[in-house]
């Protein structure tokens, strides 16, 4: 393990907006009633207009503001390492850099967001937000910068989440949140779910629904997503413009960059700035989006107009899903159970700028262990997928005999998921397989919302 530092004066002072330089633009999203371009009054019962201005810029960078530098000092920069430990035990000639965003107050990525949205809200004189959460790292962060700005925050958890993970709930209680299990019966949503399937262990669709279901009802309270809308991946790319100049004063560069694939946060947040010199300077890294096996809706669903909700509350956006419906299996790596892509890097996936993968839990657990051994990290569930990949492309520079760079997001820590490696040990995680005909029906389900031509 080797660390490359950055000073506090070079946390980045702008996010980067990578529309402005996308070939391709992507598609509006659509008010699900007329089928046309959503504006921003249909955004505005759930959003402040402060971040309705991001999700729909087309500026190539926005400055943050210097209220949020000063709390992402807290804990940025974050670290660059050089996995020295893991290179060497897997006997390659690649050199493998990751970006440790484990550092934050919540053991994760999230806070670069969750900051920025606890203060636009504060600015336009809301009072409480709501969220959901899958893992527990999104409402951990949404939480801690809630507690920031002096701000109520309630969160509703996935069951399964909620159920395996009772520490994540007890981190986001101290930092002050309410948090529920989803379904709950606290809302409608909630409520129509628990009638059909009582035993249900719970989707981030469902947990959106809810949250999205409080904010419209209450003029004082706005609703707050962790990934897949622009906004969101705008502000991570604070880890990738980050990691470009970390890797300068190393005197490298990245020919592929891998990160895990849940909503699309992660993956945007470490690539994107790269993708940027891809785009504009005729850099030629590739980029590696890995998703769970049990859920996948890039490798495997479909590109088209749906909901980002299980209950048909959020505008129709164009992205790769396998249909909002769709029930994930209960893995351990509950960032990434959604069955929607961010238009963005459903666009990116479409115009075959990035690429996907689909990997099977055991696989990726065993990849954890590894990196645990060789670089002293226990890495988050969701995490272990970029490892899993980043160790398929060690081996093939192995076999190739060819150095290669290779650059992973270590989105976060996993030391409030040891039951997750718990069970693994144990023999406990199952592979799952998921039939054609059941991805199939789910977006047979979803043909009628697509506008017409």
């Amino acid at each position: 393990m080797k660390k490359i530092f950055l000073n506090e004066t070079d946390i980045p002072t702008h996010w980067y907006n990578i529309v402005a330089d996308m070939p391709n633009k992507p598609l509006p999203p659509l008010n699900p009633k007329t089928k046309q371009p959503a504006g921003p009054d249909d955004l505005s019962p759930i959003f402040p207009m402060g971040l309705i201005q991001q999700e729909v810029s087309a500026e190539q960078y926005i400055e943050i503001p210097d209220e949020v530098r000063d709390i992402y000092k807290i804990w940025r920069p974050s670290p660059l390492y050089r996995a020295t430990g893991l290179e060497k035990i897997l006997d390659t000639p690649a050199k493998i850099y990751y970006k440790y965003e484990g550092v934050s107050p919540s053991g994760s990525h999230k806070p670069n967001t969750a900051v920025p949205q606890a203060y636009y809200n504060k600015q336009e004189g809301v009072k409480s937000i709501t969220t959901e959460t899958g893992a527990g790292q999104w409402g951990t962060a949404l939480a801690f910068a809630c507690a920031q700005f002096g701000l109520n925050c309630e969160v509703y958890m996935v069951r399964i989440s909620y159920d395996q993970k009772p520490y994540r709930k007890v981190m986001m209680n101290t930092f002050g949140a309410e948090v529920y299990p989803s379904p709950s019966n606290r809302t409608q949503a909630g409520r129509n779910i628990l009638e059909k399937t009582p035993d249900t262990s719970g989707s981030l669709g469902i947990a959106i629904s809810e949250a999205i279901e409080r904010a419209v009802g209450d003029e004082n309270t706005k609703y707050s997503l962790g990934s897949v809308l622009n906004h969101v991946l705008l502000h991570q790319t604070i880890i990738g413009q980050e990691a470009i100049k970390q890797l300068e004063y190393a005197g490298d560069y990245p020919d592929v960059v891998i990160a895990p694939l849940g909503g699309g946060s992660n993956f945007a947040g470490i690539a994107f700035p790269f993708l940027k010199n891809n785009l504009s300077e005729g850099k030629t890294t590739r980029f590696i989006a890995v998703e769970p096996a049990s859920c996948p809706k890039l490798t495997r669903g479909k590109f088209m107009y749906d909901h980002g909700d299980s209950a048909g509350y959020t505008p129709l956006l164009p992205m790769y899903t396998l249909g909002h419906n769709f029930r994930p299996a209960a893995i351990h790596a509950g960032g990434l159970r959604y069955h929607g892509a961010s238009v963005l890097c459903s666009q990116l996936l479409k115009d075959n700028l990035i690429e996907a993968i689909a990997l099977q839990q055991l696989e990726c657990f065993e990849a954890g262990v590894i990196f645990g051994k060789s670089e002293g990290i226990i890495a988050a569930p969701e995490a272990t997928h970029a490892i899993a990949q980043v160790i398929r492309e060690a081996k093939q520079a192995k076999e190739e005999g060819k150095e290669k760079t290779i650059l992973f997001n270590l989105c976060g820590h996993g030391f409030v998921d040891m039951a997750a490696y718990d069970d693994y040990f144990a023999g406990k995680l199952n592979d799952h397989e998921i039939a054609d005909d059941i991805i199939s029906g789910n977006i047979e389900e979803i043909e009628e919302l697509q506008p017409q031509a």
